[in-house]
């Protein structure tokens, strides 16, 4: 698994031999030693360990598992395709994962400037404000932060949210017709309370998603602010000629 020099710090160097490990010998999925095990085998003490598997879980190579241990990140999950109607439940469930869905929070909140710009409202007009964290096979992959003009769905409930999709809400109870949804994307890094949420280090690599969502009138019915785990998200878009 290499050898421990002193020409550079120690625990780079371990970072460099378990990336080396991870890329050539390892699998998404594998279980790392433990800390007290490569402590042992390299002659380096529990810090400098720690500091490198952080190193490491902030660059998205490992997931630590409370009480499982660490673990090699899957980087070649099936990507998510931007260029169809998006809905993460069947994306999980085409790639052979189960989904599933924690309410966080729900209230009725004035749009902030942001809020209002992205969706055409007046600064501080009522907006339905829903945080969601989404999990699948248990791990917890992005949280969503979802705003909808409160004037058009009066009546909807936290509860009537409870194990149905959003969009079929939309669609089926207020019959509002989704036209397109435009989504952006662009990296960065975990912020403490989502990292909190998502099980990862502060400053681990996220991408962070904005999707706003337009109906036949072209009025903005959705905005959504999303933030992924870099270590269990891909996507891809198909470019036509």
């Amino acid at each position: 698994m290499g050898v421990i020099s002193r020409k550079q710090p120690l625990y780079d160097q371990l970072v460099d031999i378990l990336r080396d490990r991870i890329d050539t010998e390892m699998e998404p999925g594998d279980l790392l030693p433990s800390e007290r095990e490569l402590s042992e085998r390299y002659g380096l003490s529990r810090t400098t360990v720690r500091l490198a598997l952080k190193e490491l879980e902030t660059l998205g190579l490992i997931t630590r598992r409370h009480g499982k241990g660490t673990f090699v990140s899957d980087l070649t999950s099936k990507a998510m395709d931007l260029t169809t109607n998006y809905s993460f439940t069947q994306q999980m469930r085409d790639a052979g994962r189960d989904p599933k869905t924690i309410d966080l929070e729900f209230d009725t909140i004035e749009a902030t400037k942001t809020v209002a710009d992205r969706m055409g409202l007046r600064l501080g007009e009522q907006v339905l404000f829903m945080k969601r964290l989404r999990l699948a096979d248990g791990v917890p992959m992005m949280v969503e932060r979802t705003y909808v003009p409160a004037s058009r769905f009066i009546g909807l409930t936290r509860e009537a949210l409870a194990g149905k999709s959003l969009y079929a809400i939309i669609e089926n109870d207020y019959h509002e017709t989704i036209r397109v949804a435009e989504e952006e994307f662009f990296a960065s890094v975990a912020r403490k309370s989502d990292a909190e949420v998502l099980r990862i280090a502060e400053g681990a690599p996220v991408l962070q998603l904005a999707r706003v969502t337009y109906n036949n009138q072209n009025a903005v019915i959705e905005f959504t602010h999303s933030v992924a785990r870099a270590d269990q998200f891909k996507y891809k878009v198909s470019h036509v000629r």
